[in-house]
């Protein structure tokens, strides 16, 4: 299918390009988020109208994320979960969750403009790409921690897991040493 996007969509172009993609990817996604629309004679006719005005409120929006941006760049936000001795998280942290500690840390942020990869399972500091805009990226720290003294204590650079050090030859003592009891046992 081919629409005209309405604003700068990654991977795809530009406001006002005309493309074409797949018919699923532009109803369940680019015409619902007012992203696009569908590349009639009409509607090619009903965006050269409003190019002006798409053109202006698309520089006000971007510069409004700049300034956001400004502000939230290398800030840290801490979130507090269970994990095991070994740094491993219960459950996970996910991009609502992210999205939920910068918004109760005084800036409007959708879990849409989260970018993680992956959930995040470990305890921590993680960098956090925030896309406010499609053409403003900035970048947060979430600190995943047991406990605020202990997010306190990562964020100084301790290390707060528990990694058992034993290296083959301890381990191959302890089993030399058990075989040599449990032979001692039968004579």
């Amino acid at each position: 299918m081919d629409v005209i996007l309405l604003q700068r969509v990654a991977k795809l172009g530009q406001m006002g390009d005309t493309v074409r993609v797949k018919n699923g990817y532009a109803r369940n996604f680019l015409l619902p988020t007012g992203k696009a629309l569908r590349a009639t004679e009409a509607n090619k006719k009903r965006f050269q109208d409003q190019k002006v005005e798409l053109e202006a409120r698309n520089l006000q929006l971007k510069s409004e994320a700049a300034a956001v941006a400004e502000k939230l760049d290398g800030r840290s936000f801490i979130i507090v979960r269970q994990a095991g001795e070994t740094g491993h998280l219960y459950g996970s942290v996910s991009a609502r969750d992210v999205a939920d500690a910068v918004t109760a840390g005084g800036f409007k942020v959708g879990r849409e403009q989260i970018e993680l990869v992956a959930p995040i399972k470990t305890l921590g500091l993680h960098p956090v790409p925030v896309h406010l805009h499609p053409e403003v990226e900035t970048k947060i720290t979430i600190n995943v921690a047991r406990s605020p003294e202990e997010a306190e204590r990562q964020a100084k650079g301790e290390t707060i897991t528990v990694v058992e050090e034993t290296s083959i030859q301890d381990l191959g003592l302890e089993v030399g040493a058990a075989l040599a009891e449990a032979g001692g046992d039968e004579g």
